[in-house]
């Protein structure tokens, strides 16, 4: 319905150029926005409106810097091709943009041939619309792929925050709570509180109410004496009456009579009247006793309520503890939920910070960078100049001298070809300073006079004439610069011919024809040598080269061990130590601190280079005294791991810079002055290969088997000393195999592995040391210097890396026949499972024999073999997979980074006797065996690995042999496995 309601514009085939490119300014804008140049070039192209030069122009254009930029400039040029230029332009618009052709032109779009102008041919046409198309559809797909994985995402995202919301609702509804059961606690040590000031008052009182008992009692105790105090009175009042009485009685007729009877008239009325008062005096104190015990009572009654009380509020104490427990354990769980989130957080702002800050120091070093190289170019041009200047003076004060002086000067200059193809040319020292000149970045060679003139020179150089930073594409030439300059060194011979360019002088100009070398081997005329003398003359390449501060210095390096002392190793590196004063290297400019990365010097017409940037401090001892002329020393400053290596060798941390494991190919006993003694196939850890205290030793220490830890230290041979002993135990063993064949034949099976005969045939050149030509070797006959030659590729040492497999290692058992016969016994046990092969198509089978994924092929079927897959796969349970392999899959597991356990089974007729029902059983046979265990039991001496080996009396019976494989399986898996590179 759309389309039927777009309106027909006019014809486009009837209008003219103005009309067209008029509609087309018109929705300029609109096209100039809603068009991707990359899109319609392709069918401008093919309507030849366009050219690779314009296509160029309008995508790599520097100064067109967005999309609709590039756009107006299409049109520009379109302009250009007039009304072929317009119909294309709109012919593209209706294939790639049909809403913005219905906009522009108001006709429907089509892709009917008869719609088309005939710019294009209709196969050509057909063929490019079926592209277009085709382009159309793949990028539809990706947009719909694309939309559904925003569309996942947008899922993805929005179950994330409604998770969160989630949470974020139930913490603060975790908190609300968490803020009632405050206020409830609050609630709760109020009423505590409460009820503590109660139990005070109530003590208060019951301690008012003792100290009132306590007063009653005491009055009781007053009126109880009181009573006792008046019946004594009376007792003694009727005594002293009784006694009256019967004195009267006894003297009544005595004269004192009256008086008597007075004094007992008065007694009697005290009497009656104390008699008459005691009743009302005993009531009154009844009573009060009465009211002590009633009060005493109701006391006794108050206090025991008070204590039932304090019982109930000590119950519903605790409970209130309890229940205060509980609620500061819930708010600590939600303190630590908050914290974890408020913890997310700050991480994940102090992230963003980091990023942030990371990228401004990234701006901040861009700049710093640029301006250094600014600087240092622009004082490099002022040092050159001022070098210049004074070697222009030099020349003139030479020139100004007499001829005399001049020809006596010129009988000692000698002259140096530094071209390696010139056998004959004599080796030199100049006598006189080379002058030294300039050169432009870009080889002179490879610019001719005509584009010299044609083109800009400060766009076509590196080299920077001011103090400003250089430019995006000037550092893009140096970084290409670098790229050729670092790939013309990787070869060992490079000469110096690379580095420097030798030009004659005047006086030999009519002599010699002039040349210069350059790096690729050609010659130039373009330089003038009308009065320059012999120099030597940097290229621009070699000048610019900065790779990590690297400083480069040329000096003569007579006897320079004599100049400079160095300290280090393969771990830290080869440092300056000391500086001889006065010496050549001082006087250069090197100081103590340095770390020496790469030599170069010469040596019997060879231009040699030597990198010592990670080799040990006897190589570099050794290639530093091998100088004795003009050299090239590579310096990297690193003050601070220098200072850190001097602390821990003043410490006694370590004795020097080395550290490595190596593997013992040879027995040594051991020897006076703390020799220490290896076995065969023994892993030790070399720390110092140039000790102090002897000469041609290494001072080592053995390794526990378990882990990475020294154990006994002692001095070992060094690499040739031990290479020397090496090659006379082979011969002590083969001179003594002569002499007991006839003898001593059984007794070679029971002794030790003596050597491991492992070569550099293949390899050149071992990692571990130089090669060094004896000379007592030259002055021998020819036969013995070419046994001597063909033994030096002999390794006593190989050297080791440690690794430690997480789970559980694969389990080989040699000799293969009887492992055949084993793995299924042994895949029987617990904890151990058969590899299984498995069935794969041709085009399977070729993609894992392209990705040497294919263990070994199986001999019942076709595409049928043992792979990585099904290895990784046993291994991923946590078993061991028991391999009925050979050993040609060792090195493919070990690429895969899977180190199988190695057992070997030495094999004699009396322990193949043991096995004859199980090998006839297989359809083998003893002589079988025994053949397989001598076939490949020096091919174990070839393996990167170590491997255990069993005696043959080890075992009586097929249950003890599998017994003693568990126990050893057991104990190899938790061994450390030494691998070393692969030299075969």
């Amino acid at each position: 319905m759309a389309e039927e309601c777009v309106p027909e514009g006019p014809d486009l085939g009837e209008m003219g150029e103005e009309e067209l490119w008029e509609l087309i300014n018109d929705n300029r804008h609109r096209i100039s926005l809603g068009v991707r140049p990359c899109i319609l070039i392709p069918y401008l192209r093919q309507a030849r409106v366009l050219t690779e030069m314009d296509e160029d122009e309008i995508i790599s254009c520097h100064n067109l810097t967005n999309r609709s930029m590039r756009t107006s400039y299409m049109l520009d040029l379109l302009r250009t091709h007039g009304r072929n230029g317009a119909v294309a332009l709109l012919e593209s618009l209706m294939i790639h943009y049909p809403t913005l052709y219905t906009q522009v032109t108001g006709r429907k779009p089509s892709t009917e041939p008869s719609r088309f102008s005939g710019l294009i041919k209709y196969s050509e046409l057909t063929e490019y619309l079926v592209r277009a198309v085709t382009g159309m559809q793949k990028e539809l797909q990706e947009a719909r792929c694309e939309a559904g994985r925003m569309t996942a995402r947008c899922s993805s995202l929005e179950s994330e925050i409604r998770e969160i919301m989630g949470q974020e609702e139930k913490s603060r509804c975790l908190q609300s709570e968490n803020e009632r059961m405050r206020r409830h606690l609050c609630s709760l040590q109020h009423e505590v509180t409460k009820l503590k000031d109660e139990k005070c008052d109530l003590y208060m009182r019951y301690t008012a109410t003792m100290e009132e008992k306590s007063a009653v009692n005491m009055r009781f105790h007053d009126l109880n004496l009181q009573v006792y105090q008046l019946q004594t009175e009376l007792q003694k009042a009727q005594t002293e009456n009784e006694f009256q009485k019967r004195r009267s009685l006894r003297c009544a007729a005595y004269a004192e009579t009256p008086q008597l009877q007075e004094e007992l008239r008065s007694l009697r009325c005290q009497l009656v009247k104390v008699e008459k008062l005691d009743p009302a005096r005993q009531d009154i104190l009844a009573q009060d006793l009465a009211e002590a015990i009633d009060s005493q009572v109701e006391l006794a009654e108050q206090l025991r309520c008070y204590r039932e009380e304090n019982e109930k509020l000590l119950t519903e104490k605790q409970g209130l503890l309890d229940q205060k427990e509980c609620l500061s354990l819930q708010v600590q769980q939600l303190t630590l939920d908050c914290d974890m989130h408020q913890q997310k957080n700050t991480v994940i702002q102090n992230q963003m910070r980091e990023l942030q800050a990371e990228r401004d120091q990234a701006y901040l070093s861009r700049d710093e960078a640029q301006a250094m190289i600014a600087r240092v170019l622009a004082e490099k041009d002022t040092l050159r100049c001022q070098l210049v200047e004074f070697q222009e003076r030099v020349f003139s004060l030479q020139a100004n001298r007499s001829p005399g002086e001049q020809r006596q000067s010129s009988t000692q200059e000698i002259e140096v070809d530094w071209d390696y193809s010139r056998s004959s040319s004599e080796e030199s020292t100049f006598l006189t300073r080379r002058r030294l000149r300039r050169m432009d970045a870009v080889n002179p060679m490879l610019h001719s006079p005509f584009n010299s003139e044609c083109e800009d020179a400060a766009v076509n150089s590196v080299r920077s004439r001011n103090a400003e930073p250089p430019s995006p594409e000037s550092l893009r030439r140096r970084e290409e610069a670098l790229y050729v300059d670092s790939s013309l060194e990787t070869a060992e011979t490079d000469s110096l011919l690379d580095d420097f360019v030798f030009l004659p002088s005047a006086a030999s100009e009519d002599k010699q024809t002039p040349r210069l070398s350059s790096s690729n081997g050609t010659s130039t005329d373009g330089l003038s040598r009308t009065s320059a003398p012999p120099f030597l003359l940097r290229s621009r390449p070699k000048a610019i080269r900065v790779n990590g501060r690297v400083l480069s210095i040329s000096f003569q390096a007579e006897a320079l061990l004599s100049q400079l002392a160095v300290i280090g190793g393969n771990k830290t590196g080869v440092f300056v130590h000391k500086v001889t004063e006065g010496s050549a290297a001082h006087t250069v400019g090197i100081s103590p601190g340095a770390q020496i990365v790469e030599v170069k010097y010469k040596q019997n017409q060879r231009a040699l280079r030597m990198v010592l940037e990670d080799s040990t401090l006897e190589e570099a001892m050794w290639a530093l005294g091998q100088i004795t002329g003009l050299c090239h020393l590579s310096l990297r400053p690193r003050q601070d791991d220098y200072e850190v290596l001097l602390q821990q060798l003043q410490s006694s941390e370590s004795s020097s810079g080395d550290s490595f494991y190596v593997r013992v190919n040879m027995s040594l006993p051991a020897g006076p002055n703390g020799t220490l003694a290896v076995s065969c196939n023994d892993i030790i850890h070399v720390t110092n290969t140039r000790p102090a205290s002897t000469e041609d030793s290494w001072h080592a220490s053995q390794v526990h088997p378990c882990q990475l830890l020294d154990l006994q230290s002692g001095t070992v041979p060094n690499y040739y000393r031990a290479q020397r002993l090496l090659i006379r135990a082979i011969e002590d063993m083969s001179f003594q195999k002569k002499k007991s064949q006839k003898m001593w034949r059984p007794v070679a099976q029971n002794k030790e592995k003596a050597v491991r005969i492992v070569s550099t045939g293949r390899q050149g050149r071992n990692p571990l040391w130089v090669s060094i030509e004896d000379e007592k070797t030259k002055n021998t006959d020819s036969d013995d210097t070419s046994a001597a030659k063909s033994c030096l590729s002999l390794m006593p040492y190989t050297l080791v890396t440690p690794h430690y497999p997480p789970i559980c290692r694969p389990v080989l058992l040699l000799p293969t026949v009887l492992g055949r016969i084993l793995d299924k016994k042994l895949a029987g046990w617990q904890g151990f499972q058969l590899c299984e092969p498995e069935v794969l198509n041709s085009s399977e089978h070729a993609a894992l024999l392209q990705r040497s994924e294919i263990l070994e092929e199986c001999e019942q079927g076709r595409n049928c073999c043992y792979t990585l897959q099904s290895v990784e796969k046993v291994m991923k349970k946590g078993i061991h997979c028991v391999l009925p392999l050979g050993l040609d899959c060792v090195r493919r597991l070990h690429r895969a980074e899977i180190f199988p356990i190695i057992i070997f089974i030495g094999q004699t007729t009396r322990s193949a006797r043991k096995l004859r029902s199980k090998l006839q059983r297989h359809g083998q046979s003893e002589e079988q065996l025994l053949a397989c265990s001598r076939s490949e039991e020096p091919l174990l001496d070839k393996l990167p690995c170590l491997y255990h080996s069993m005696a043959p009396d080890s075992w009586c019976d097929q249950t003890s042999l599998l017994t003693s494989l568990r126990t050893i399986i057991w104990e190899e898996q938790k061994k450390i496995v030494w691998v070393e590179p692969d030299l075969w």
